[in-house]
């Protein structure tokens, strides 16, 4: 699909920024939901975040537009220096690009981003959200490490492959196969 720099960048930025926004509600509803609204007793988790004064992120509380820019600044540096370029030579060390079906050859390659973006970004969310109130234990941060790998895996796995990609592809083809038949 991308056929350059600038490509794999805008590939990479439409995939981020869909990924992260859906990300964080799925981990402040779905996740962590009812831990706000306890805390806040309310019985709506924006209204929790609201009473809280944000999201708890770095040891304060910030505003959801905040920890949305945190986390697209990291998932997009990873993205870029590690999951493209990764993904792509583990699935070519299985698969050989040419001989393989391009349906089978894209979804070795969203499995292989999945498997190294997940638990790199689940490790630095889990020190992101690390509750430094309670003072640090490194054991606390590895089991809050796991237990964040084990909640986004299956949503990043099933978003990524279903509905993320496919849309990211759409949109990618759309502007850029466009481009490139008009240059032609």
């Amino acid at each position: 699909m991308p056929q350059n720099l600038f490509e794999r960048m805008m590939f990479a930025l439409i995939t981020v920024v869909i990924t992260v926004h859906a990300f964080v509600f799925y981990n402040l509803y779905v996740v962590s939901g009812s831990a706000l609204m306890t805390a806040a007793g309310s019985g709506r988790v924006l209204a929790a975040i609201h009473t809280l004064g944000g999201v708890y992120m770095f040891g304060r509380y910030l505003p959801i537009w905040a920890v949305v820019l945190v986390e697209f600044a990291f998932a997009y540096t990873l993205e870029n220096l590690m999951g493209s370029p990764m993904s792509f030579k583990l699935a070519s060390r299985n698969f050989d690009p040419r001989k393989t079906h391009p349906v089978l050859f894209e979804t070795a390659i969203i499995s292989a981003t999945v498997g190294l973006m997940c638990p790199a970004m689940s490790f630095i969310a889990a020190w992101l959200y690390y509750p430094y109130y309670e003072g640090f234990s490194l054991l606390h941060l590895l089991a809050n490490w796991l237990r964040l790998v084990c909640f986004n895996f299956p949503f990043a796995w099933l978003s990524q492959m279903f509905f993320i990609q496919p849309f990211v592809r759409k949109v990618f083809k759309t502007i850029f196969v466009r481009k490139r038949q008009q240059a032609a």
